[in-house]
């Protein structure tokens, strides 16, 4: 799923331009941040990117602050979403790419992605008869997955 409707190029240039108005200077780490989104698949904390990094780019000065700070700017412009595990925190994934929903693992924090015609047709149409403009909807399904099922019974 989650099919990525632009180029890194495209992202990049616009990630420079949000920089710019928001008076911050461009970085080789702020970019990095941003390379690690978009080249994985998946569902991080800021820690996993933090470590990815440090992990990937050992000669690369960078603090968990910067990742914080990069991430809530990422968000703010939609360059990347997050799902909420509340006191846990979030976890952030690249935003522009196809729409799709979530279940979430409360036993696991595993996350599985989905996308039913039914329940987006649905959702229309109670924005209608509420005489509702709906944008956008997050739809999160908390629950404990298969993997966990399966522990507990054995």
């Amino acid at each position: 799923m989650s099919h990525k409707l632009v180029s890194y190029e495209e992202v990049l240039s616009n990630f420079k331009k949000l920089l710019k108005s928001n008076k911050l200077k461009y970085t080789k780490q702020r970019e990095l941040i941003l390379e690690i989104i978009y080249n994985n698949k998946g569902h991080f904390t800021p820690e996993d990117i933090y470590n990815l990094i440090k992990q990937n780019y050992p000669n690369v000065t960078l603090g968990i602050a910067t990742v914080y700070r990069t991430l809530t700017l990422l968000e703010a412009s939609g360059i990347v979403s997050s799902i909420s595990f509340g006191v846990q925190g979030k976890k952030y994934e690249f935003g522009l790419t196809e729409h799709h929903d979530h279940l979430v693992c409360i036993e696991c924090g595993g996350i599985e992605e989905f996308f039913d015609e039914t329940i987006e047709k649905q959702q229309e149409e109670i924005a209608k008869k509420f005489n509702f403009q709906m944008h956008d909807h997050i739809m999160k399904i908390v629950g404990i997955c298969k993997r966990c099922q399966e522990k507990k019974q054995s």
